[in-house]
This record gives structure tokens, sequence and C-alpha cells, in this order.
């Protein structure tokens, strides 16, 4: 324990100098600490005005414009000692990377190389992230064929469709991507209103056919059989000629950082097409593609403008809505 005279005295310095707006940096050097700081816009600094055994406070000759925020300490090889510990850093700073390398690792937790590799093999090996040469990506998503895919998550399927198809308003012209929970969409689409759907999806495209006022644009092309849409180079002409009020696409696969990644690099064309034609693009996942990664990217995560999702946990949307994006939890 500290000497609580001593602490008292520290931080009476440190709430003055802090009110008089005359500190550039703290530094803690106490592992189990947190303290205020300045972030200043710019500065000219000078030299250490108090030091103790494990605080220095540095004080600036002037200052132009500051904020204040809370100092995190970065992880000190005591703190991280046990293998669960981390491999919870490395899943947090993968999160917020969208990448990480063993040797990076190695210098912020002080801790050999080998340790961290052995770490990372054993992340990849539960199934949390996705090990590469040199370090980790983010957990890849498993290419599942529509047909088996139609038989997972029909509940939140079910959720997100109801959710997507409240969307749509009379007249629109709606971009609907290929997959399972997009499929849905047709039957909880209101049949009063006249709007026009233009699809890539030849399973949804007849789930439409018997809706009395909806027209139905079924785009030609490719058929890549596993995802059960079509692709190629006159799909994605044919987009281009279109302006969409509305856009909802398949996902695949998203990360925050990372973005928007299919398996295919024809669906990925063709998906940045309705991307590009459409005036909001609402993007449709379920909870166990997120934080995932596919080898084709479509875009960055910011290019949706809404997510409609069943998740529900604040840190995993968090990082979309950062990013401008609107989220909806159905």
């Amino acid at each position: 324990m500290g000497n609580p005279a001593h602490e008292r005295h520290t931080f009476h310095i440190l709430q003055r100098l802090l009110e008089a707006q005359d500190v550039s940096v703290i530094e803690d050097d106490r592992s189990n600490e947190t303290f205020m700081r300045k972030s200043l816009c710019s500065a000219a600094f000078g030299n250490i005005m108090h030091k103790s055994d494990d605080i220095r406070i540095y004080r600036h000759n002037q200052v132009y414009s500051c904020t204040m925020g809370r100092m995190k300490p970065e992880a000190e090889a005591g703190q991280i000692a046990l293998r669960e510990e981390r491999h919870q850093y490395i899943l947090e700073l993968l999160g917020s990377e969208g990448r990480v390398l063993a040797a990076d690792l190695s210098s912020r937790y002080r801790v050999s190389e080998d340790t961290i590799r052995r770490d990372l093999r054993e992340l990849a090996s539960s199934g949390k992230i996705q090990r590469v040469h040199g370090g980790a990506l983010p957990r890849r998503a498993e290419a599942v064929p529509f047909v088996s895919r139609q038989q997972i998550d029909t509940e939140s399927k079910i959720g997100i469709a109801r959710a997507a198809a409240d969307m749509v308003r009379d007249g629109q012209v709606v971009l609907i991507d290929g997959g399972t929970t997009n499929l849905k969409i047709a039957s909880y689409l209101s049949r009063e209103y006249t709007a026009t759907i233009v699809t890539n999806s030849p399973p949804l495209a007849l789930a439409l056919a018997d809706h009395p006022k909806l027209s139905v644009l079924m785009l030609g092309g490719n058929f890549l059989k596993q995802a059960q849409v079509t692709i190629g180079i006159e799909t994605v002409r044919r987009i281009e000629s279109i302006r969409a009020d509305l856009c909802f696409l398949g996902m695949c696969s998203l990360h925050p950082e990372v973005g928007i990644t299919v398996a295919d690099q024809e669906e990925a064309y063709v998906k940045q097409a309705m991307i590009g034609a459409s005036a909001e693009v609402v993007g449709l996942i379920s909870l166990g593609k997120m934080g995932t990664s596919l080898p084709y990217l479509v875009g960055p995560a910011s290019r949706l403008t809404r997510l409609i999702t069943d998740a529900a946990d604040e840190e995993i949307l968090n990082p979309y809505r950062s990013q401008g994006i609107e989220v909806t939890s159905a």
C-alpha cells in the first residue's frame, strides 16, 4: 500500500494543475491506478515540474486548446500472466483493429513471440480467430450452401425480415440481394403497396409471384448455384442502369474494421454495384456472422446506412454506430 498522505498530496497537485490547464502529460508508472490527463492540440513544452516515485508531471509554457480524457494504461506483463487474460486482450485488439501481428503482441504484452504464437494457435483451434502467417485475422465465416442456410437461425431471420419489410414504401424501387434472410422478406411485404422489386435471387422472384401489386425485375447473368444468385458482368451492368430508393444487402460476413466480405469475387462485384445504385443501403445479418471475414471485400462497413440484426450486445453494435450506421435490433 502507498503512503496515504503522499497520495492525497499528489491528488491535490493534479487537481489544481488540471483546473489551471497547466499540465501537458501525466505519466503514471503504477499498474493499478488511473489519473486524468490533458491532450493538447498545440503546446510549447517545458520540463518536469513534479516527480514522485511513480508519477511524473510535465509543465508546458503555452497552451492553445485542450481536452480532458482518461488515461488507460497499457496492459503490463504482470496483468496478463494468465493465458485467459492474454486471449481476451488479443480478441479485443483484433475486434478494434481488424488484424494482429505476433511481433507487435509480444512487444505490447511483454511476453515471448513463442508464447503469442501458442496463444494464437489455441484461439484459432477454438474457432475464435483466423490464423495467418505472422499474426491473425477475425474468424472466418463458414461458406454454407443456400439450402443448408435455410435451416439455420430461422427465428432470428424472421425478425430481421419483418423489420426490413416494414421499411418498404409505396412506389419505391427496391433492390433485394440474394440470401436466406432476404428471401423471407417476401412473406412480410405489404400487399397494399405498389413497388418495383429488383433482384438477382430467383428464389425471391418466385416467392413474389403471387403478390398482387408488386412488379418484379429479375436480373440476368451467370447462376451461382451455391448462393442461388445471378452474377457476372451482365448482372452488374443492369444494376448500374438502375437508381433504387432502397437496397437490402444479403450479408455473409461483417466486421467493423475489415468491412463487408463474401466468399466469391463475382458476387462481391454485384454487391458493390447494388450499393452504388441505391440511396439507402440496409445490411441484414444475424449475430453469428458479425465479427467475421471472408476472402473478397465488398467495401467498408460505413457503406451501409442501416444495419438490421438480432444482435443486442452494445459492445458488438457500438463500433458500427460510431461509423454513422443506424442500427436496428430485431
